[in-house]
């Protein structure tokens, strides 16, 4: 064996050893954690915002840390139940849905309401509880007293209002029993509402 052959052996030696050092160090890397792709608010969004893909951005969670009922697909076009803070995982609970009545004891439904003042409505948030009543026409003949229709009803939702105008007042979504939900569904009358308590 050359010289030369033994002088080109060392470095040929030290650059496999590096290979190898390198490979088994790659081998033994722990592998990156799992995790799970969900949608979270893009920024801090209000109560009755119908979501566009501008207001949510995709995240991925560590499991443990995912909520229940995370939506990872389908959140455009949904409406807000409530308001969200930036980076906060969207669940079926915060849309308009079925999952609102989650937590809510059997035989209650949800029941979509118009109120008579728009401008009452806009002070009202999810958690509220109102009371119902009768808002009789000022232009009635003989207009009569409010009457109460339901009492300390939940509010699960505020919808945002028609853009084009259609419907006057605005509309709330309350957790009623069916008694109540037929109530306020025969009321002919305008209705309006007091807030009777807050969520703390």
């Amino acid at each position: 064996m050359t010289a030369r052959s033994t002088r080109l052996r060392r470095p040929l030696a030290a650059l496999f050893a590096a290979v190898a050092t390198g490979l088994a160090l790659v081998a033994l890397r722990p592998a990156p954690p799992p995790s799970v792709h969900v949608l979270a608010a893009a920024r801090d969004l209000p109560a009755g915002k119908t979501l566009a893909p501008s207001d949510l951005r995709p995240v991925r969670l560590p499991p443990p840390s995912v909520p229940s009922g995370a939506l990872r697909s389908g959140g455009t076009g949904r409406v807000l139940a409530g308001p969200m803070r930036e980076g906060e995982p969207l669940t079926d609970a915060r849309v308009v849905g079925a999952a609102l009545l989650r937590g809510h004891g059997p035989g209650t439904v949800a029941t979509p309401v118009r109120m008579a003042d728009a401008d009452a409505v806009r002070l009202v948030r999810p958690g509220d509880h109102i009371d119902v009543l009768t808002a009789p026409r000022e232009t009635a003949p003989q207009p009569g007293q409010a009457r109460i229709v339901v009492t300390a009803v939940p509010v699960l939702a505020v919808p945002p209002p028609n853009e084009d105008g259609a419907h006057e007042g605005a509309l709330v979504v309350l957790a009623t029993d069916r008694a109540q939900s037929a109530a306020l569904a025969g009321t002919t009358a305008p209705l309006s509402l007091t807030i009777t308590a807050r969520p703390h």
